[in-house]
């Protein structure tokens, strides 16, 4: 049974940092584009930043220069790191993978057949 499953959450005040883990079981996805989404109360998944295979990476606007995306392919992890943390990037997190391989990072949740349940993430002003 494929699992992704998040860590590492929590709350933080503004301009704090959080490292996001997401541990995948059940099969490999060293190969497979993986990414992170959130979903902010009252609001719209919304894609946060992608890895691919290749190690090719996509964020968002909103989070670009403030969070970093990498990957441990012994470990079969992706990680999220997040500094200069705001209120607005409160939200639940989840981590995705897609199915095939595919070279491009995708920021369409459809993309992905994977997901984790989520973690929390509170910033504070």
């Amino acid at each position: 049974q494929v699992q992704l499953a998040e860590s590492g959450g929590g709350s933080v005040q503004a301009g704090g940092s959080l490292r996001l883990v997401c541990a995948a079981s059940g099969r490999t996805f060293n190969r497979n584009t993986m990414a992170w989404f959130r979903q902010a109360p009252g609001k719209e998944r919304e894609f946060v930043a992608g890895i691919s295979g290749s190690t090719n990476t996509k964020y968002a606007d909103s989070v670009m220069g403030r969070f970093t995306i990498s990957r441990d392919n012994a470990k079969n992890t992706m990680d999220l790191q997040m500094d200069s943390l705001k209120p607005e990037d409160t939200a639940v997190y989840s981590c995705a993978a897609r199915e095939a391989v595919w070279p491009r990072v995708g920021s369409q949740s459809r993309e992905y057949a994977y997901w984790g349940q989520g973690t929390q993430v509170t910033v504070s002003s």
